[in-house]
């Protein structure tokens, strides 16, 4: 009889985990050790899911819970008036042996030190209480979107699988029980993640009018069809969609090359902003219509990046750009049916900030009026410190600020492509959203919504990490790495226009942390709180809202929380 229950529970989980299908459970992770941590596996017949947790009576606080021994989204519950604190079991290691990096983060600088403690260490030492303040009339920004890129690499990848096993990947990131991603990131053309470089238009050569750009490419068909795929297996009427373009054909740049030193000739700067236009509108009649645009994909590198970067680009200086946006591309869009698209300026790197958009300022003194919304890149966030953006956001409050590219394995001293279940790379993440979000981000695009096991494919050998990993050799597999679900710890629980309110660590000596929060009310009146964990030992969190009053939380080591309550 037992063996017959056990199979009539198996099969209805099956059945549920179908993308089309209505589950109304939570499908937990199937769980996978590997050399760098562990992965959730899914296949065509099943995959994790959590439905959205219900906050149906007032004094319910529900955590859900990942942690570098083994939760993914482990949901406790409790009550606010039960004086007890509410403890989050963990997945405990058993090894005295076991060795873990205490991570301590600067939040207030781009600084972080690893120091490897031997776990047995932390058997018998005391439970640190922290004191944390939740203080809702103060609010600062909303949140507005959260997503990943469509590559072309990605496109490619998803055609590789069987159609049950891509509609887990929409579902995971697109359904509200996955992640609940918004917005998708796609190129205008080609970008370093495509199987080789392309633009619209490449023939005839001097083409001013674009002649031979009427239609969309196959490979940009192919996206449509994907998008449409996604939209319906995540039960969504709306995805905006972000474009950018990583370099005009050739024959438009001064060095009349896809990389290297090269800039848009003057003579095509209104041919330029055709051209963006032109795929606008042939977007819009596919029934895809764009929501933003950027200026074009970090300008810097055919400027001062051509030195290592080799994948398609073209520069731009913030003086140059001035021009184009001002005397070209803004009024092109603005006077077309395609004017309410956002355009968002510079896209590239957290150093530029804020001084590009000075420049283009003393370049045309009208050029920042055509901006919607401020692009960064995430890149050397760990070098740069956050302070350049809060002079941008003051210099330009009314802009909105979005993380529109980030992915890991890119540096030098960093492991090229997967590091297949790496927790440290998933809490380098949850680090980066933490600090962002407490710097007036709006919302965070992520680059490769998937990649192969190399972390391409792509022309140029590129190799990086990607929240979700394909298993393209037997195409039977995917792997939700910690990166997905520290990504999911804010966007699945915060809604477009959640704002943040304010939280604070109570009776710190100095700016150094183990324990990282940041808060935010939901449109619904509950609040969200996502709390970091990046030390090696418990933590006794104790709360105090200013509505709800004061309750406590036991977390377990190296763990992330997001926490709701009314």
């Amino acid at each position: 009889m037992k063996e017959i229950w056990l199979c009539f529970l198996f099969a209805v989980a099956a059945i549920s985990a179908q993308p089309g299908g209505t589950a109304s459970t939570q499908l937990p992770c199937d769980l996978r050790e590997t050399p760098h941590g562990s992965v959730c596996v899914c296949n065509s017949t099943y995959c994790d899911y959590l439905e959205q947790p219900e906050l149906n009576e007032g004094s319910r606080i529900v955590v859900i819970s990942s942690s570098k021994d083994g939760l993914r989204f482990k949901v406790t519950t409790g009550d606010l008036s039960n004086k007890a604190p509410l403890v989050v079991e963990d997945k405990q290691s058993t090894d005295e042996n076991f060795h873990a990096e205490a991570i301590v983060v600067d939040q207030h600088r781009a600084w972080l030190n690893l120091a490897s403690i031997p776990q047995r260490l932390f058997i018998n030492a005391s439970v640190k209480t922290v004191s944390v303040s939740v203080k809702r009339d103060q609010r600062y920004q909303n949140v507005t979107n959260f997503g990943g890129a469509l590559t072309g690499t990605v496109s490619h990848l998803l055609q590789l699988l069987p159609t049950e096993l891509q509609d887990h990947v929409y579902k995971s990131y697109y359904h509200d029980d996955g992640i609940a991603y918004n917005s998708i990131r796609t190129s205008i053309g080609g970008c370093d993640f495509d199987l080789e470089p392309w633009a619209y238009n490449e023939l005839p050569r001097n083409d001013v009018a674009l002649s031979n750009f009427t239609e969309l490419d196959p490979r940009d068909l192919q996206k449509i069809e994907q998008l449409k795929r996604l939209k319906s297996v995540a039960r969504m009427e709306e995805l905006k969609i972000m474009a950018a373009a990583w370099s005009a054909p050739p024959w438009m740049k001064t060095n009349d090359r896809w990389t290297g030193f090269g800039q848009l000739k003057s003579e095509y700067y209104q041919t330029w902003a055709l051209y963006h236009l032109k795929f606008l509108e042939l977007m819009q009649s596919k029934n895809m219509p764009i929501w933003a645009i950027s200026t074009g994909n970090e300008p810097l590198n055919g400027v001062i990046g051509f030195f290592f970067v080799h994948f398609m680009s073209m520069g731009w200086t913030p003086w140059q750009q001035a021009i184009w946006l001002s005397d070209h591309l803004g009024p092109t869009i603005r006077n077309s049916t395609q004017k309410p698209v956002l355009i968002f300026g510079n896209d590239d790197q957290r150093y530029t900030f804020p001084s590009w958009f000075r420049k283009m300022r003393s370049s045309r003194s009208n050029s920042l009026s055509y901006l919607d919304g401020l692009a960064v890149h995430w890149y050397w966030d760990e070098l740069v410190g956050p302070q350049l953006i809060d002079q941008a956001h003051a210099e330009m409050p009314n802009m909105l600020l979005l993380n529109t590219e980030s992915c890991i394995g890119d540096k030098p001293w960093q492991t090229h492509g997967p590091e297949l279940g790496s927790w440290q790379r998933g809490e380098n993440y949850m680090r980066a959203y933490i600090q962002d979000f407490q710097h007036n981000f709006n919302g965070w695009l992520d680059w490769n919504l998937v990649l192969d096991e190399k972390g391409g494919p792509n022309y140029v050998n590129n190799f990086v990490d990607a929240p979700i990993i394909v298993n393209a050799t037997s195409r039977s597999e995917i792997y939700k790495q910690p990166i997905y679900y520290a990504i999911g710890h804010f966007s699945k629980f915060l809604p477009a226009q959640s704002v943040r309110i304010e939280t604070r660590i109570e009776g710190e000596n100095n700016s150094f942390s183990q324990l990282s929060v940041v808060g935010f009310q939901r449109p619904d009146g509950s609040v969200a709180l996502i709390v970091y964990n990046g030390q090696n030992l418990p933590v006794d969190v104790a709360l105090n809202d200013s509505q709800s009053g004061a309750f406590n939380l036991l977390l377990p080591p190296r763990s992330w929380h997001t926490v709701l309550y009314k």
